[in-house]
């Protein structure tokens, strides 16, 4: 969250991209990278994460990858009895998948 703070959102974004380029990729967003207060049930909560907009934003910053998979894990709904991480999880997957089918559709996908 440091590099995040001191980079920001675009400077993130474009290290990623230099670094990824053109390898086909496969994307797993931790939950509990997020804050407790908008993921409580995830496996390692640790405050000061992200908002669930960043990560949206961060998600969304990622379109021109080669995405040929990926997942959310950390979630463990025993923790959350309010559901509110699964439902922000399942937010958080609708984003990688359109990154996949955008990936798919573009013929950016080898598989």
């Amino acid at each position: 969250m440091d590099d995040f703070d001191e980079m920001g959102l675009p400077g993130v974004l474009k290290t990623v991209h230099e670094v990824v380029g053109d390898t086909e990729t496969y994307l797993t967003f931790d939950i509990d990278s997020l804050d407790p207060a908008f993921a409580p049930g995830a496996g390692g909560a640790e405050p000061g994460g992200f908002t669930v907009r960043e990560a949206q934003r961060l998600l969304r910053g990622l379109r021109g990858i080669c995405f040929v998979g990926a997942d959310i894990n950390e979630v463990c709904p025993p923790l959350d009895l309010s559901g509110n991480t699964a439902l922000v999880a399942v937010h958080l997957m609708f984003e990688e998948l359109c990154l996949l089918v955008e990936s798919r559709n573009s013929g950016r996908e080898r598989g």
